[in-house]
């Protein structure tokens, strides 16, 4: 009888920030928790606390990262792609936000696994901090030129009311996304477009049918 070929060990591959993410992901999923120290957890994947150290300084820390890692994703994939060379700040922000999805999408059980474990809300945003700065910077990033207002100190507050604003949408959004039992998530896609569409109607000052149809959107859907 053929015996089960063994996995090779860890010291022959490049142990990444990327490679140590994977495997905590996998971890968590596994084991429905956490790991319980950095000594078990690289002792049960075959690396040192000192390399786990070169990248991380604790599981906490590593558990802040991956979402970090799932937004610096698609802003690579997005910058590689070219899709948004060229257009406005709206636009940007509609392929990051589908980008995302995607990614989020894929690592699905690890996300609702992320921010469902605690009941104690304040602990998912916690878990969200490091990826809410990364996310505010791109923002920054994306929508340079947007703000046209003369005053330097009233450009700055619309920017960060900007910053905030698309961070509190994003959480908006995430909620909806893991509660979304539509085939495809299709409604999620529908959640995004009429969202952002609303918000640079409510930026722009424009006609408010747009915002009043994605508030009927929300109250059928029940978003609480």
């Amino acid at each position: 009888m053929a015996t089960k070929p063994k996995a090779l060990p860890l010291a022959t591959v490049e142990l990444t920030a990327d490679k140590i993410t994977e495997l905590y992901m996998h971890y968590c999923l596994e084991n429905n928790k956490k790991p319980e120290s950095v000594y078990l957890f690289a002792k049960e994947h075959g690396f040192t606390e000192k390399e786990f150290y070169k990248f991380f300084t604790s599981i906490d820390s590593l558990e802040r990262r991956v979402f970090v890692s799932f937004h610096n994703l698609a802003a690579t994939l997005i910058n590689q792609s070219g899709e948004i060379d060229g257009v406005g700040f709206r636009d940007k922000l509609l392929a990051y936000y589908f980008t995302l999805v995607e990614i989020l999408t894929a690592n699905r059980s690890y996300v609702v696994f992320a921010l469902k474990q605690d009941k104690n809300r304040l602990n998912g945003i916690l878990k969200l901090k490091e990826f809410r700065n990364s996310f505010k910077e791109y923002i920054h990033e994306i929508s340079d030129g947007y703000l046209k207002a003369k005053s330097e100190r009233i450009r700055k507050a619309q920017q960060d009311a900007l910053e905030e604003g698309a961070w509190i949408q994003l959480l908006l959004t995430l909620k909806f996304w893991i509660d979304d039992e539509s085939v495809g998530f299709e409604k999620t896609d529908l959640f995004i477009e009429k969202s952002i569409r609303a918000t640079f109607d409510l930026i722009d000052t424009t006609p408010l049918e747009s915002v009043i149809d994605f508030g009927k959107f929300l109250i059928k859907e029940k978003l609480k």
